[in-house]
């Protein structure tokens, strides 16, 4: 059976990796076997040392596939931006190249688009998978859809490979921060959230795929400071206003003071004290 046709313009696909040649080409795969068409697919390789580029060239004759290899510089969000400058579907979806995508996702995400006119970013659920057991999401409570910014504060409730949004959006708030080495996700979904409705599939079209030793999650061991880091700034530039701006400044301190309790307890005092001064300075 022919898959569906999307219009060359309508899907852009942006897999950002470095030193993941077997995990892509999982990805990849996942990608071809969706039930729709995709319209352009970008690869943007973070100077790979692995093999990517040999193997993504042998791909050449795939059509609509783009290929950039920069210079490495472990900022995810600045290889999806770079992703995003060539794409030209009027959506933007974005896969990291150590997940999966399940074949009707983008499928479903086109018709919900198409379904739901005034929404601007949707998500899915997805299925979390660590090494080859599944980890059970009972534990999470959050709004997943409509207003969430209060909810997407707290934590990153949004997976970068469960997204699809509108490229007009990504292009209007400037896409990820190109300075966070993590949570620049989380960054980004803020800043949307706090201007737009979220739309939500409560399917899991997506496998999240952890624990394997290149993550930078496992690189630090905890995140929490980089999404102090994403408030801070945000505060600094005045990205947020009024009762926004009051919501980010008590998140920014409750994470600075449990933070600094973290810090106490590994014997870290100086550490400690420049967090418990950030709360001080932001205390309302």
């Amino acid at each position: 059976m022919c898959k569906p046709f999307l219009p060359t313009d309508t899907v852009s696909v942006i897999v950002p990796t470095y030193n993941r040649a077997d995990y892509l080409a999982e990805a990849l795969w996942s990608v071809r076997e969706q039930t729709c068409r995709v319209g352009q697919l970008v690869i943007v390789d973070d100077g790979s040392t692995d093999g990517t580029e040999v193997y993504v060239q042998s791909l050449n004759n795939q059509p609509n596939l783009r290929y950039l290899r920069i210079p490495h510089c472990g900022m995810p969000g600045k290889v999806r931006n770079a992703g995003a400058r060539l794409a030209t579907g009027e959506y933007l979806a974005f896969l990291d190249s150590d997940d999966l995508w399940e074949p009707e996702k983008l499928a479903r995400q086109v018709a919900y688009f198409e379904e739901h006119q005034e929404i601007q970013i949707c998500h899915t659920r997805e299925t979390w998978q660590r090494g080859e057991k599944i980890v059970s999401q009972a534990g999470q409570k959050h709004r997943r859809s409509g207003i969430i910014f209060a909810d997407a504060l707290k934590k990153c409730i949004i997976g970068p490979s469960t997204v699809m949004m509108r490229r007009e959006l990504f292009e209007e708030l400037g896409g990820f921060r190109e300075d966070l080495e993590i949570a620049e996700d989380y960054e980004l979904w803020l800043r949307i959230t706090a201007r737009v409705p979220v739309g939500y599939i409560d399917e899991p079209l997506v496998v999240k795929r952890g624990g394997h030793a290149d993550q930078l999650s496992e690189k630090y061991g905890q995140i929490e400071i980089f999404r102090i880091k994403a408030l801070l700034v945000n505060l600094e530039e005045g990205s947020f206003q009024g009762e926004q701006r009051h919501m980010v400044a008590r998140e920014l301190v409750r994470k600075c003071r449990i933070y600094a309790q973290g810090c106490e307890k590994r014997g870290k005092g100086d550490e400690a004290r420049r967090y418990r001064e950030i709360a001080l300075n932001y205390r309302e």
